[in-house]
């Protein structure tokens, strides 16, 4: 059986009961980084052996986790952090269990863009979640695209990347745009912006440096 198993985004109490039971009962962990989550499983005083499996190496694993589950074992899945399989490796190891008849699970539990979703004062009655933008090849098209949806607009970004894709937002969907950056979330520095498009590539662009893990929001065309 394969477990999806979501893990702290930040804050390492925000794991349930049934995450922590799993994890102990489990033959194998499969993590993103087993550094990262060793962290996680020390402080829970979690010993299941660990096993990487991330974007470079899930074609050449995921055969071998497939056949240790057919033979009777449990595989855990983790990410870093949140939910295995939103924007994380998770999606081509389940496809491979249900090709294969073994059994899937997912557990609820920790994902970023739902807190950043209902901090930002935006609708939340209809949106879309859209992950990362292309960071080179096809970028342009899909802000061409999303510029007319009325449905509120969740991306992931990374920092550095941050104040160039405010910029592109607010020239594709218009200055004015309301939108929030969520950053940090459940940390030591969490901090919630909210502004127009080019309020927010001001406030970020006159930092020396963005850190830390950022959802970005955005309302709809109205």
């Amino acid at each position: 059986m394969l477990v999806l198993v979501p893990t702290p985004i930040g804050n390492l109490e925000d794991v349930t009961l049934r995450a922590l039971r799993v994890l102990k009962e489990a033959d194998l962990v499969a993590c993103e980084d087993t550094r990262t989550s060793g962290i996680f499983l020390s402080h829970y005083g979690i010993e299941t052996p660990r096993t990487s499996y991330h974007d470079h190496n899930e074609r050449q694993k995921a055969p071998h986790l497939v056949e240790r589950m057919q033979a009777g074992e449990t595989v855990a899945l983790v990410t870093d952090a949140g939910s295995p399989g939103i924007s994380d490796p998770g999606f081509y190891l389940v496809r491979e269990c249900l090709r294969e008849g073994v059994p899937v699970e997912s557990l609820p539990g920790p994902t970023a863009f739902v807190p950043a979703l209902a901090l930002s004062g935006l609708p939340t009655d209809r949106f879309v979640f859209e992950g990362f933008l292309p960071a080179k090849k096809g970028r342009q098209t899909r802000l061409q695209r999303l510029a007319d949806e009325e449905r509120t607009l969740v991306f992931y970004e990374s920092p550095h990347r941050l104040v160039k894709t405010l910029g592109q937002l607010a020239e594709y969907f218009g200055e004015d745009r309301p939108a929030a950056v969520a950053r940090e979330l459940t940390k030591k520095f969490e901090e919630v912006e909210r502004g127009t498009l080019a309020e927010l590539a001001a406030i970020f662009g006159e930092r020396p440096k963005v850190r830390g893990e950022i959802v970005l929001v955005v309302g709809g065309k109205s």
